[in-house]
């Protein structure tokens, strides 16, 4: 593997075990604020509408950041009826072909969120309940984060894939140059 190929792979790793890391916090975050508030409503017959929307806006970090680390870990659902018998070549082609599909839709959302996000945040948009949360333009950014991640583990995973077709093609040619005797005729 090339020197750059390698430090572009573990600077991704970096970022989307970062992302991971995010996605883990927040659902850890979001079993403390549902036991609590369960355990407010139980025992002192209390709830807080900003504490019930903090539940629902930590399930963003949790989707829309975990997709990409669950996809990076090789966590995700892959139907492999047909890949676990495919030749490993064939099987880097599908690869290569489902990552450059990746990059496609996962850049696609992340640019059509972009106004999205940005409209919430122009009109300073937040809770409609009253005691609700503000800033939601905040949540809406995780959108065009969380897709811009899943491009850039797809670009890793395209690299990798790449890697695996590319050297078959070296070695072919490392073959015949091998074959051919250095005054240019063949043996």
């Amino acid at each position: 593997m090339s020197r750059p190929i390698a430090h572009a792979l573990r600077v991704t790793t970096r970022v989307l075990d970062g992302a991971g890391w995010l996605a883990k916090a927040s659902a850890f975050a979001l079993v403390l604020l549902v036991t609590a508030n369960v355990l407010a409503r139980y025992f002192f017959s209390e709830g807080l509408v900003g504490l019930q929307e903090l539940e629902w806006h930590l399930v963003s970090p949790i989707a829309l950041l975990g997709m990409s680390y669950a996809l990076h870990q090789g966590e995700h659902v892959r139907v492999d009826v047909f890949y676990e018998h495919m030749r490993p070549r064939v099987q880097a082609l599908v690869d290569a072909v489902t990552a450059v599909l990746t990059i496609a839709m996962a850049l696609y959302l992340a640019w059509i969120s972009m106004p999205y996000v940005a409209a919430s945040y122009q009109m300073g948009q937040g809770s409609p309940d009253p005691g609700g949360l503000p800033y939601r333009f905040l949540l809406k950014a995780f959108i065009p984060l969380g897709f811009g991640l899943l491009a850039l583990q797809g670009m890793a995973a395209l690299l990798l894939a790449l890697e695996r077709l590319l050297p078959a093609r070296a070695e072919a040619g490392n073959a015949a140059a091998a074959a051919t005797p250095r005054h240019g005729k063949p043996a």
